[in-house]
């Protein structure tokens, strides 16, 4: 379900491109972004958190905004070998392409892989928030394909 806040970003014909890509499972690109902008607001209501709701959504929406299919070794092959480890910097490059980010913003995409990137570690409640929903999206679609 797609919260109303986020429907702006989720609506841009760049963003709709990600529903041409699996993620986990069945899953789309797509609507595991919406899936972790939808559990990073939840989890920000339930611990009563001050947050900035634009930084998470546009981290949300924008933190796998890579745009390749990362299961076809023939296409990507060094992505493909290192999707987890490169595929933050890609998203977040494409996004500050694409779309009129902050600092915040793209600090919470190039560390949502975290503790995987080790050096990339969240700075921000939002960044942590992005990075909490996404390990838990991704453990929910890869269980429930």
């Amino acid at each position: 379900m797609i919260n109303d806040e986020i429907l702006v970003i989720a609506n841009d014909e760049k963003i709709l491109k990600m529903k041409d890509y699996i993620q986990h499972g069945k899953i789309n690109t797509y609507d595991h972004c919406v899936n972790v902008t939808n559990t990073a607001l939840s989890l920000a209501k339930k611990l009563k958190m001050s947050v900035d709701e634009d930084v998470l959504i546009k981290a949300g929406m924008l933190h796998d905004y890579y745009l390749y299919d990362w299961h076809d070794a023939s296409i990507h092959k060094p992505l493909f070998q290192m999707h987890g480890y490169t595929h933050p910097a890609v998203a977040c490059e494409n996004a500050k392409r694409d779309f009129d980010i902050d600092e915040k913003v793209e600090k919470a995409i190039k560390t949502h892989m975290w503790p995987l990137t080790l050096r990339s570690v969240p700075t921000s409640k939002e960044a942590w928030l992005i990075c909490l929903a996404d390990k838990a999206c991704a453990l929910k679609e890869t269980i429930n394909r």
